[in-house]
């Protein structure tokens, strides 16, 4: 019976449904079950059931199933990439394999001739088959073991001929060494890395990709760490990096699109003891979405900031460790003031995201074009609002408060624990205390904590012993004494999280600040001073969101350090 009878029959489609599929179709080569899927009249898993069914085929939920991983070493590579099979147990003479599709006896007598077994088919959804092999095999094992069919070849027909033969034999591998390198940039998107670290071990290559805030190994084959030295030239040729240069570090950027998307690439490579190592930073442009709403501020925190980022003039810091999310925050809200009546002006080290009205300088240090240097520019050409990348010393420090003094709107960000502590790291750069005082509206340090997936997170009842000493325990009673934690299901990738959300702490300039920052008071007194004047610090902030089930409280005492009393 024809595979559209069969679903019919089973009531996966109805018949003016198959009827639309076939009038649609391209001839026989067009199988209704697969067009079906892509339609979206049906699941992977209806149909497989459904043919499974018809035919007298098992389905299996790959994902749970036990699978014996001793079996991938009997059955070839090719034959699990070309017909995306997935071997899953061995009994007696007996081989069952996962395949997605039924009718596919050709590469089943393949696996029988190769492994001189018995083989019984069972069906899984592709999704699955291809993740058992991505996590098994390794990002990049179908090219890998192409490049290692060419790479004994090579070694034996190498010995004999000159380097221009050798140097034209490499250049008839870089196809492959090009798709090796997309496979992984493909594969961290998807997973939606900031970051993938390409380390050279004593043991041979190792790739680790940085997701919500976490380094996460990769699985990769072995025969990975031959290839090395070419995915490293590969990517120093996209980055337009000097190739033949290995004892310097260098910096570079690549552009790419994928899946329709701009995706910016900063490149960075440092020579190691076994080899270069590279880090990428993936800027994911369109993905990108900058709004103050979706930074994670509590409703009270949003209307204070947004009522000073609105000032006529003065200095708004953000302060924070690498990658907590400041740039963001402060383009958020650029985004926000941005209007035809508004100049605003930027300048950055790097620019990471192009934004639509707003003027943007990029720092070129080498040539002069610095921090400090920019900004007495940006002053000549009437901005309203000027944000600076960073102020990392005096020069530029000094030049951001002129600029609030003469009736700018300053934004910028500075490297400090908390917010208390930019006041008195301003004054150790050797800005005078009343400069401070007098040009410092606010000072907002964050974080980021990675949020639960809303799909798998499970609640439960936490015992007070269990939980830190500065919980707020009488909050949570008051809520129903339930928070949430993590488990993991298909969408997080078994992980429990999805995305961050940033915490924060807002100290503003009030009064009693201003005359401590003045009289060149410690951090820790400007501290206590906000703290009676209302400010909440990030330990707090972040109790929050644990008790509205954003996040946990181990993820919370990850990230932020408990509160001095």
């Amino acid at each position: 019976m024809e595979t559209g009878e069969i679903l019919v029959e089973q009531g996966v489609l109805s018949r003016e449904q198959l009827t639309e599929l076939q009038a649609a179709g391209n001839g026989a080569k067009s199988r209704p079950d697969q067009a079906a899927i892509l339609r979206g009249f049906a699941t992977e898993e209806q149909v497989l059931k459904a043919l499974g069914a018809a035919v007298g085929i098992a389905c299996i939920d790959l994902e749970k199933a036990e699978v014996d991983l001793s079996l991938l070493e009997k059955l070839p590579q090719r034959l699990i990439h070309r017909h995306s099979l997935f071997p899953v147990s061995r009994h007696n003479g007996t081989i069952t394999i996962a395949t997605a599709d039924p009718f596919e006896l050709y590469a089943l007598d393949e696996v029988s001739g190769a492994t001189g077994l018995a083989v019984e088919a069972v069906l899984a959804p592709r999704r699955q088959i291809l993740e058992r092999i991505k996590t098994h095999l390794g990002v990049g094992s179908e090219t890998v073991e192409g490049l290692l069919a060419q790479r004994q070849d090579d070694v034996q027909l190498l010995e004999d001929i000159d380097a221009d033969a050798a140097e034209l034999a490499g250049e008839a591998q870089e196809a492959s060494v090009i798709r090796l390198v997309n496979e992984i940039l493909l594969e961290a998107v998807e997973l939606r890395a900031s970051d993938v670290h390409i380390e050279s071990q004593a043991s041979g290559i190792k790739i680790r990709y940085r997701v919500d805030g976490i380094l996460q190994a990769q699985p990769i084959p072995p025969e990975l760490s031959h290839f090395h030295a070419a995915i490293i030239s590969r990517l120093k040729i996209m980055a337009h990096l000097n190739i033949a240069e290995k004892r310097l570090p260098q910096d570079g950027r690549i552009k790419l699109r994928v899946h329709g998307r701009e995706v910016d690439v900063r490149v960075s490579v440092i020579p190691m003891l076994h080899g270069e190592g590279i880090v990428m930073r993936l800027l994911d442009k369109g993905n990108m979405k900058f709004s103050l709403a979706g930074l994670g501020l509590s409703d009270d925190l949003h209307e204070v900031f947004s009522e000073l980022i609105r000032m006529p003039h003065g200095i708004v810091l953000v302060t924070g460790p690498t990658g907590s999310g400041k740039t963001t925050t402060l383009y958020s809200a650029l985004m926000e003031i941005r209007s035809e009546d508004t100049k605003i002006i930027t300048t950055e080290d790097p620019v990471e995201y192009q934004l639509e009205g707003i003027n943007q300088i990029q720092v070129h240090a080498k040539i002069g074009l610095t921090f400090a240097a920019s900004l007495r520019s940006i002053l000549r050409h009437d901005p309203d609002v000027v944000l600076v990348g960073e102020i990392r010393d005096f020069e530029t420090a000094e030049n951001a408060i002129q600029a609030s003094l003469t009736g700018h709107m300053v934004f910028s960000t500075l490297h400090t624990n908390d917010a208390p502590s930019a006041y008195t790291r301003l004054i150790d750069m050797g800005v005078e205390p009343f400069l401070v005082a007098s040009t410092i509206e606010a000072v907002m340090a964050q974080r980021l904590v990675r949020r639960l997936c809303l799909k798998c997170r499970q609640v439960y009842t936490p015992r007070q012993e269990d939980l830190p000493h500065d919980f707020p325990w009488d909050d949570l009673q008051a809520a129903g004494g339930k928070i949430y934690r993590e488990t993991g299901c298909r969408d997080c990738r078994e992980i429990g999280f999805s995305g961050r959300q940033g915490i924060f702490e807002l100290c503003k300039t009030t009064d009693a600040v201003r005359q401590l920052a003045h009289d060149r008071a410690s951090s820790w007194e400007i501290r206590n001073a906000a703290l009676k004047d209302g400010m909440r610090t990030l330990r707090q902030d972040a109790w929050r969101k644990v008790l509205e089930g954003i996040t946990t409280v181990e993820e919370v005492l990850r990230v932020t350090k408990g509160d001095r009393m």
